[in-house]
């Protein structure tokens, strides 16, 4: 530590789904110096979104807007001398969040001809329109005429993924298809953003989004054939060499801050701009993680991050998951990703249906004594409230958590959420207490994904705000996972494993491993499960479970009609 400069400091971005996150932290010590939160203008407007058809895009000028307002912001607070202190930059997103680019490395949206042109943007991790594009992929994958590229990703592809998103777009828009030289995720351009390297030749890209996304491994040299692409779609015809070949973890740098930025952001020019990664990665490094710490993102969906060594997994694959990548967190360890496609989109969800006569009455009578938003920010405390205190027992109703469709195990973006065993005395809380009990269910089914296939979980860590807000809804994870669940004290853990990379890069520290034993958040408190409700919560598991194989059962018969239409 001695020879680490106490004056040096770094950022931290994250990029969440709502809103863009900017924290400076003190790189010998880890302390957070100051934070800035400044939510997307466009976004919050609901544009370019259809949620009943799973569209959710996302405009690029919403994120160069609101990342150059986060930083200018968390700037005002400290001195100059700080300022010029600052020696790096690590940016996490979500993800697969990816968007068409010209020859130049613009996004097409940021073009006047596809301005307002949802196609020509970003397409967030949660938009699903491309469901049928991955079932394609999957069947060519498992065809036998081609090396099966989803071997490494759990052995099925998703329509929140990078390939299945590029292919639905393209056929459905040929102007894109036409003008797109190439695809590029949010993790790699923001960097080459701030950096000027964002030309298809100077671009560098993360091993994080190419690995678990898309299809990168080094055993079959890198991206899938061309051949597979085209047969996905032919508009992705000749892109495999428009894209790349090179893949860096994220203690490497992606370039330098532009003289451009460094005046729009008033930050130093040159400072290291770390290589991108995705938010959930990023936040496993940020909550202090090592080999077989289970790490929980926990926010409008769930991302979870197991990392393990190399030699534990072996040649084997690991089933039902979102990628297994050396590299992708940590980079010495393996990381196995897995996941929640809804998580606390579902209880604003039921906040919303709660919601909606309030709304229209409040605004049929401006009278009214209580403003709707008044109303809203109380409804989900009160009623988790009533919750907790009313508990489950076996007439609480049973919930599926897959009104987003399932990441994990084994992605299927077509099922639908379900309740079962409601009844006239079904109260409010009864049903929310199902809704979290579900949510803690999928973790559950995560946890054993692990464990079934011999993948070690020895501790779990939760991050995020409802994490570190609703200890009603940790104790029941605690409980129906039958596990002791960690939450670590910083509220901006991504945005912290951000920072920590921004230092690696910069030369701060020598590894990742060195910066997170100084840097990582500390632990804030630990929840233990009660014995007393072991034995109901695995009744309750099982019927999960069952409801879960229904559900399955009706998505098939939904697919079939589909098919028999074509």
């Amino acid at each position: 530590m001695d020879t680490i400069n106490t004056q040096q400091h770094v950022i931290g971005l994250d990029f969440g789904s709502d809103s863009v996150r900017a924290l400076i932290v003190n790189a010998a010590t880890g302390k957070e110096v100051n934070s800035s939160v400044v939510y997307y203008p466009r976004w919050i407007q609901g544009l370019y979104c259809q949620p009943a058809q799973s569209q959710f895009r996302h405009h690029p000028q919403d994120y160069l807007d609101a990342m150059t307002s986060a930083i200018q912001e968390v700037l005002t607070h400290v001195s100059p001398s700080l300022v010029a202190s600052i020696v790096g930059i690590g940016i996490d997103t979500t993800g697969s969040t990816p968007a068409p680019i010209d020859e130049n490395g613009t996004i097409l949206a940021l073009l006047p001809e596809f301005e307002d042109n949802p196609n020509a943007m970003f397409v967030l991790w949660k938009d699903h329109t491309s469901v049928t594009k991955a079932d394609l992929i999957n069947d060519l994958a498992h065809s036998g005429k081609f090396t099966d590229y989803t071997r490494y990703i759990g052995g099925v592809y998703s329509s929140e993924w990078f390939w299945a998103k590029a292919a639905w777009v393209s056929e459905q828009d040929a102007s894109i298809a036409k003008r797109a030289h190439s695809w590029v995720e949010l993790c790699d351009w923001i960097p080459a953003i701030l950096a000027g390297t964002q030309h298809p030749r100077e671009l560098r890209r993360g091993i994080c989004a190419a690995g678990h996304k898309a299809m990168w491994h080094k055993s079959w040299d890198g991206l899938p054939s061309q051949e597979f692409l085209s047969a996905i779609s032919p508009t992705l015809d000749g892109i495999r060499e428009r894209m790349f070949t090179e893949i860096f973890t994220s203690d490497q740098a992606a370039g330098y801050l532009s003289r451009e930025w460094a005046d729009k952001l008033g930050l130093p020019e040159n400072i290291t701009i770390a290589i991108g990664e995705f938010d959930c990665h990023m936040g496993a490094v940020g909550a202090g993680a090592g080999a077989n710490d289970l790490v929980k993102v926990i926010g409008t969906s769930t991302c979870d991050i197991l990392m393990v060594e190399a030699n534990q997994v072996g040649d084997r694959t690991i089933h039902g998951i979102c990628g297994q990548v050396e590299g992708s967190a940590m980079p010495e360890l393996l990381a196995l990703e897995a996941g929640q496609s809804a998580f606390g989109d579902m209880y604003a969800w039921f906040k919303n249906v709660l919601m909606w006569p309030i709304q229209t009455y409040a605004e049929l009578n401006p009278d009214f004594a209580l403003t709707a938003e008044e109303i809203g920010s109380e409804l989900l405390p009160m009623i988790s409230k009533a919750a907790e205190q009313q508990g489950i027992d076996p007439y609480t109703p049973t919930a599926m958590d897959w009104l987003n469709g399932r990441r994990t195990p084994y992605a299927n973006q077509r099922l639908k959420g379900a309740f079962c065993d409601l009844n006239l005395g079904s109260t409010s809380p009864a049903i929310f207490s199902a809704i979290v009990e579900s949510t803690a269910h999928g973790a559950k089914a995560i946890v054993d994904c692990f464990t079934e296939q011999d993948v070690n979980v020895e501790r779990v860590i939760a991050i995020g705000g409802i994490a570190q807000k609703s200890p009603y809804v940790m104790q029941m994870c605690a409980d129906v996972i039958n596990r002791e669940i960690i939450v670590v004290e910083s509220d901006q853990c991504c945005a912290l494993g951000a920072a920590i990379f921004a230092a690696v890069a910069a030369g701060v520290y020598p590894n990742t491993q060195s910066a997170q034993e100084v840097m990582a958040s500390p632990v804030r408190q630990t929840y233990l499960p009660n014995p007393n409700v072991q034995a109901l919560r695995a009744n309750r598991y099982a019927t999960y479970r069952q409801l879960g194989l229904h559900m399955e059962q009706i998505a098939e018969f939904h697919q079939a009609k589909e098919h028999s239409h074509v």
